[in-house]
């Protein structure tokens, strides 16, 4: 499974936090909002012009900058399949 930027994920696409490469103070902050390797993250929405991530981490939401966004790897989770059988 290849890893992504969180920045790079649309509103309502969900990962799976992968790594978070960022400095210590900010790595820290982070956790204590729930920000850890293996947790499930939802994008909720993006704002406007280079704005804000709104993303859910279980039953916390957090507006995220999007420079922060480009320091967590996630991986995606799969999509489901939609169409008809033949």
């Amino acid at each position: 499974m290849s890893t992504v930027r969180l920045s790079t994920l649309k509103p309502g696409e969900s990962a799976t936090i992968a790594a978070l490469h960022t400095e210590e103070a900010l790595y820290h902050r982070l956790a204590a909002m729930g920000f850890r390797i293996g947790k499930r993250i939802d994008l909720i929405r993006r704002a406007k012009f280079a704005g804000p991530l709104h993303v859910r981490i279980g039953t916390t939401d957090v507006m995220l900058r999007r420079s922060d966004a480009q320091r967590i790897a996630v991986n995606p989770a799969a999509k489901p399949v939609t169409g008809q059988l033949s």
